[in-house]
Protein backbone atom coordinates (compact mmCIF):
# COMPACT_ATOMS: atom_id res chain seq x y z
CA UNK A 1 0.00 0.00 0.00
CA UNK A 2 1.37 3.15 -1.10
CA UNK A 3 1.52 6.51 1.92
CA UNK A 4 1.12 9.78 0.55
CA UNK A 5 2.68 12.46 2.09
CA UNK A 6 1.56 16.35 1.42
CA UNK A 7 3.41 19.25 2.36
CA UNK A 8 1.27 21.95 1.71
CA UNK A 9 3.87 25.06 2.20
CA UNK A 10 3.76 29.08 1.89
CA UNK A 11 4.89 28.87 -1.88
CA UNK A 12 4.86 25.75 -3.19
CA UNK A 13 2.96 21.78 -2.58
CA UNK A 14 5.14 19.04 -2.35
CA UNK A 15 4.52 15.03 -2.39
CA UNK A 16 6.30 11.99 -1.31
CA UNK A 17 4.76 8.51 -2.08
CA UNK A 18 6.43 5.59 0.03
CA UNK A 19 5.75 2.15 0.23
CA UNK A 20 7.55 -0.35 2.43
CA UNK A 21 8.98 2.07 4.45
CA UNK A 22 10.63 3.52 0.94
CA UNK A 23 10.15 6.49 -0.96
CA UNK A 24 8.99 5.65 -4.80
CA UNK A 25 9.22 9.48 -5.60
CA UNK A 26 8.97 13.41 -4.68
CA UNK A 27 7.58 15.90 -6.91
CA UNK A 28 6.48 20.13 -6.30
CA UNK A 29 4.04 22.10 -7.43
CA UNK A 30 4.46 25.16 -9.59
CA UNK A 31 5.53 28.31 -7.24
CA UNK A 32 2.48 30.39 -5.73
CA UNK A 33 1.97 33.07 -3.32
CA UNK A 34 -0.85 33.92 -1.06
CA UNK A 35 -3.02 30.57 -1.81
CA UNK A 36 -6.20 30.02 -1.55
CA UNK A 37 -7.65 27.05 -0.71
CA UNK A 38 -8.17 26.75 -4.81
CA UNK A 39 -4.83 27.11 -5.26
CA UNK A 40 -3.95 24.55 -2.62
CA UNK A 41 -6.74 22.31 -4.37
CA UNK A 42 -5.09 22.95 -7.59
CA UNK A 43 -1.47 22.72 -6.93
CA UNK A 44 -2.41 19.12 -5.64
CA UNK A 45 -3.93 17.54 -8.65
CA UNK A 46 -0.87 19.20 -10.30
CA UNK A 47 1.79 16.87 -8.58
CA UNK A 48 -0.17 14.31 -8.91
CA UNK A 49 -1.98 14.26 -12.37
CA UNK A 50 -0.96 11.05 -14.73
CA UNK A 51 0.08 8.74 -11.18
CA UNK A 52 -1.36 5.89 -10.20
CA UNK A 53 -1.62 7.07 -6.56
CA UNK A 54 -3.89 4.30 -4.13
CA UNK A 55 -3.88 6.97 -1.24
CA UNK A 56 -5.50 4.56 1.27
CA UNK A 57 -3.00 6.62 3.63
CA UNK A 58 -2.37 10.60 3.27
CA UNK A 59 -0.48 12.59 5.40
CA UNK A 60 -0.53 16.11 5.46
CA UNK A 61 1.72 19.01 6.93
CA UNK A 62 1.17 22.62 7.32
CA UNK A 63 2.94 25.23 8.74
CA UNK A 64 1.86 27.37 11.60
CA UNK A 65 -0.31 25.96 14.22
CA UNK A 66 -3.15 23.94 14.49
CA UNK A 67 -6.27 23.57 16.44
CA UNK A 68 -7.02 21.47 19.14
CA UNK A 69 -8.25 18.57 17.29
CA UNK A 70 -5.35 19.00 14.55
CA UNK A 71 -8.28 19.34 11.73
CA UNK A 72 -7.48 22.90 10.92
CA UNK A 73 -5.22 25.78 10.98
CA UNK A 74 -5.48 28.18 13.70
CA UNK A 75 -3.17 30.58 12.94
CA UNK A 76 -0.24 30.88 9.80
CA UNK A 77 1.36 33.60 8.81
CA UNK A 78 2.33 32.00 5.40
CA UNK A 79 -1.31 30.64 4.74
CA UNK A 80 -3.23 33.38 6.02
CA UNK A 81 -6.15 31.98 3.56
CA UNK A 82 -6.29 28.87 4.51
CA UNK A 83 -6.54 29.99 9.06
CA UNK A 84 -9.94 28.13 9.74
CA UNK A 85 -10.61 25.67 7.00
CA UNK A 86 -11.18 22.32 7.50
CA UNK A 87 -8.15 20.63 5.80
CA UNK A 88 -9.63 17.49 5.68
CA UNK A 89 -12.18 19.03 3.03
CA UNK A 90 -9.68 20.27 1.24
CA UNK A 91 -7.56 17.11 0.68
CA UNK A 92 -11.05 15.06 0.02
CA UNK A 93 -11.32 17.60 -3.12
CA UNK A 94 -7.64 17.58 -4.24
CA UNK A 95 -7.66 13.84 -4.29
CA UNK A 96 -11.12 13.30 -5.37
CA UNK A 97 -11.86 10.72 -2.73
CA UNK A 98 -11.61 10.38 0.98
CA UNK A 99 -8.71 8.65 2.20
CA UNK A 100 -9.10 5.94 4.50
CA UNK A 101 -6.88 7.28 7.09
CA UNK A 102 -5.58 11.11 7.04
CA UNK A 103 -3.35 12.47 9.81
CA UNK A 104 -2.72 16.58 10.11
CA UNK A 105 0.10 17.46 11.69
CA UNK A 106 2.75 20.62 11.54
CA UNK A 107 5.64 20.54 9.09
CA UNK A 108 8.42 20.44 11.28
CA UNK A 109 7.03 17.45 13.32
CA UNK A 110 6.39 15.88 9.75
CA UNK A 111 10.14 16.34 8.69
CA UNK A 112 11.42 14.92 12.08
CA UNK A 113 9.03 11.84 11.73
CA UNK A 114 11.32 11.33 7.80
CA UNK A 115 14.81 12.41 9.86
CA UNK A 116 14.20 9.90 12.62
CA UNK A 117 12.49 7.05 10.86
CA UNK A 118 14.74 7.37 7.58
CA UNK A 119 17.56 7.06 9.06
CA UNK A 120 16.81 4.72 12.14
CA UNK A 121 17.82 6.78 14.78
CA UNK A 122 17.25 5.83 18.23
CA UNK A 123 17.32 7.89 21.66
CA UNK A 124 16.43 11.50 20.90
CA UNK A 125 16.66 13.54 18.36
CA UNK A 126 16.19 17.85 18.00
CA UNK A 127 15.60 18.72 14.74
CA UNK A 128 15.90 22.49 13.97
CA UNK A 129 14.33 23.45 10.46
CA UNK A 130 15.77 27.03 9.35
CA UNK A 131 14.00 28.72 6.34
CA UNK A 132 11.92 31.69 6.74
CA UNK A 133 11.37 31.40 10.36
CA UNK A 134 12.62 29.03 12.81
CA UNK A 135 10.75 25.34 13.41
CA UNK A 136 11.72 22.98 16.04
CA UNK A 137 10.74 19.01 16.69
CA UNK A 138 11.72 16.98 19.56
CA UNK A 139 11.10 13.24 19.01
CA UNK A 140 12.47 10.10 20.81
CA UNK A 141 11.22 6.36 20.27
CA UNK A 142 7.56 7.25 22.16
CA UNK A 143 6.86 10.05 19.30
CA UNK A 144 7.43 13.99 19.29
CA UNK A 145 7.43 16.29 21.80
CA UNK A 146 4.45 18.88 22.52
CA UNK A 147 4.16 21.77 24.99
CA UNK A 148 2.26 23.90 23.17
CA UNK A 149 -0.04 22.39 20.22
CA UNK A 150 2.54 20.13 18.18
CA UNK A 151 5.71 22.13 19.21
CA UNK A 152 8.04 21.26 21.88
CA UNK A 153 8.31 25.20 22.55
CA UNK A 154 8.39 28.28 19.87
CA UNK A 155 12.63 28.76 19.62
CA UNK A 156 12.32 31.36 17.19
CA UNK A 157 10.81 33.58 19.17
CA UNK A 158 14.19 32.74 22.39
CA UNK A 159 15.96 35.54 23.10
CA UNK A 160 19.78 34.91 21.85
CA UNK A 161 21.06 38.48 22.09
CA UNK A 162 24.35 38.84 20.82
CA UNK A 163 26.48 41.56 22.71
CA UNK A 164 27.34 44.34 19.94
CA UNK A 165 24.24 43.21 17.42
CA UNK A 166 21.41 43.57 18.68
CA UNK A 167 18.32 42.63 16.92
CA UNK A 168 14.29 42.90 17.11
CA UNK A 169 12.56 40.06 15.70
CA UNK A 170 9.77 39.69 13.06
CA UNK A 171 7.84 39.01 16.19
CA UNK A 172 8.89 42.29 17.80
CA UNK A 173 10.94 39.92 20.60
CA UNK A 174 14.34 41.69 21.68
CA UNK A 175 17.04 39.53 20.47
CA UNK A 176 14.69 36.37 19.04
CA UNK A 177 16.92 33.99 17.65
CA UNK A 178 14.48 34.77 14.31
CA UNK A 179 16.05 37.81 13.96
CA UNK A 180 19.39 36.66 13.45
CA UNK A 181 18.80 33.40 11.17
CA UNK A 182 15.86 33.82 9.95
CA UNK A 183 15.80 33.97 6.10
CA UNK A 184 15.20 37.75 5.71
CA UNK A 185 17.87 38.43 8.25
CA UNK A 186 19.91 36.56 6.55
CA UNK A 187 19.11 38.51 3.17
CA UNK A 188 20.30 41.55 5.06
CA UNK A 189 23.07 40.62 5.86
CA UNK A 190 24.90 38.33 3.50
CA UNK A 191 22.52 39.04 0.23
CA UNK A 192 19.80 37.49 -1.60
CA UNK A 193 21.99 35.10 -4.26
CA UNK A 194 22.01 31.07 -3.98
CA UNK A 195 26.06 31.27 -2.89
CA UNK A 196 24.98 34.02 -0.26
CA UNK A 197 25.53 31.77 2.81
CA UNK A 198 28.87 30.68 1.71
CA UNK A 199 30.08 33.92 3.79
CA UNK A 200 28.94 33.27 7.23
CA UNK A 201 31.30 32.44 9.22
CA UNK A 202 31.07 30.66 12.94
CA UNK A 203 32.39 34.28 14.46
CA UNK A 204 28.99 36.03 13.01
CA UNK A 205 26.46 37.05 14.89
CA UNK A 206 24.08 35.18 13.50
CA UNK A 207 26.42 32.07 13.62
CA UNK A 208 26.91 32.85 17.21
CA UNK A 209 23.23 32.99 17.71
CA UNK A 210 22.66 29.41 16.27
CA UNK A 211 25.55 27.89 18.53
CA UNK A 212 23.94 29.57 21.75
CA UNK A 213 20.39 28.08 20.62
CA UNK A 214 21.89 24.50 19.99
CA UNK A 215 23.59 25.16 23.28
CA UNK A 216 20.48 25.68 25.44
CA UNK A 217 18.11 22.58 23.10
CA UNK A 218 21.24 21.12 25.23
CA UNK A 219 20.43 21.87 28.51
CA UNK A 220 16.07 21.35 28.04
CA UNK A 221 15.80 18.37 26.29
CA UNK A 222 19.29 16.60 26.40
CA UNK A 223 19.64 15.26 22.42
CA UNK A 224 21.46 12.46 21.42
CA UNK A 225 21.59 14.26 17.52
CA UNK A 226 21.21 17.56 16.34
CA UNK A 227 19.68 18.08 12.65
CA UNK A 228 19.64 21.40 10.79
CA UNK A 229 17.33 21.36 8.23
CA UNK A 230 15.32 23.57 5.62
CA UNK A 231 16.51 25.82 3.20
CA UNK A 232 19.05 27.62 5.43
CA UNK A 233 19.92 24.46 7.25
CA UNK A 234 21.04 22.57 4.28
CA UNK A 235 23.10 24.82 3.24
CA UNK A 236 24.88 25.49 6.46
CA UNK A 237 26.48 21.84 6.61
CA UNK A 238 29.98 23.61 5.62
CA UNK A 239 30.10 25.13 8.80
CA UNK A 240 29.52 21.29 10.83
CA UNK A 241 32.99 21.19 12.29
CA UNK A 242 33.13 25.03 13.72
CA UNK A 243 29.35 25.44 14.90
CA UNK A 244 30.06 21.67 16.73
CA UNK A 245 33.06 22.86 17.85
CA UNK A 246 31.45 26.30 19.50
CA UNK A 247 28.49 24.38 20.75
CA UNK A 248 30.71 21.98 22.59
CA UNK A 249 32.95 24.51 24.42
CA UNK A 250 32.17 24.20 27.79
CA UNK A 251 29.20 23.06 27.38
CA UNK A 252 26.74 22.09 30.07
CA UNK A 253 27.68 18.81 31.71
CA UNK A 254 24.15 17.06 31.50
CA UNK A 255 24.11 17.44 27.79
CA UNK A 256 25.28 13.96 26.31
CA UNK A 257 28.77 13.62 25.65
CA UNK A 258 28.53 11.75 22.39
CA UNK A 259 26.03 13.81 20.73
CA UNK A 260 26.20 13.89 17.13
CA UNK A 261 25.00 16.96 14.81
CA UNK A 262 24.30 16.44 11.29
CA UNK A 263 21.77 17.91 8.18
CA UNK A 264 18.92 17.54 5.96
CA UNK A 265 19.60 16.35 2.86
CA UNK A 266 17.20 17.78 0.55
CA UNK A 267 13.59 19.79 0.51
CA UNK A 268 10.92 16.70 0.88
CA UNK A 269 12.18 16.03 4.69
CA UNK A 270 8.39 17.42 5.15
CA UNK A 271 6.60 15.48 2.65
CA UNK A 272 8.05 12.31 3.37
CA UNK A 273 7.44 12.31 6.61
CA UNK A 274 4.19 12.64 6.66
CA UNK A 275 3.74 9.76 4.62
CA UNK A 276 5.73 8.30 6.97
CA UNK A 277 3.88 9.39 10.13
CA UNK A 278 0.67 8.22 8.80
CA UNK A 279 2.23 4.37 8.16
CA UNK A 280 3.46 3.82 12.19
CA UNK A 281 2.24 2.25 14.70
CA UNK A 282 -0.21 4.32 17.51
CA UNK A 283 2.78 4.45 20.07
CA UNK A 284 4.98 6.54 17.64
CA UNK A 285 2.17 8.32 15.90
CA UNK A 286 0.38 9.67 19.00
CA UNK A 287 3.69 11.46 20.82
CA UNK A 288 3.82 11.99 24.33
CA UNK A 289 3.21 15.39 26.47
Amino acid sequence: MISLGIDIGGGSVKVAALRDDRVLWTAQSARYADPSAETIIGAIREVIAGREIEASNVGLCVPGILNEHQTKIALSVNLPKLNGLPLADIAAVALGRTPARLRIMNDTTAAAYDIYLGRKLSGRLFLMVLGTGVGVAVMDATGPLRVDGDSPGHFGQMDVSIEGAPVIGPDGGAGSFEGYIGAPALVKMYGGDANALNAMKITDPSARALARAVRIAHAMYRPDHVVLAGGVGIRLSRLRDDLHAAVSHKLTSIARPEWTLSFGENDFHNAAGAARAVSVGSALADGHS
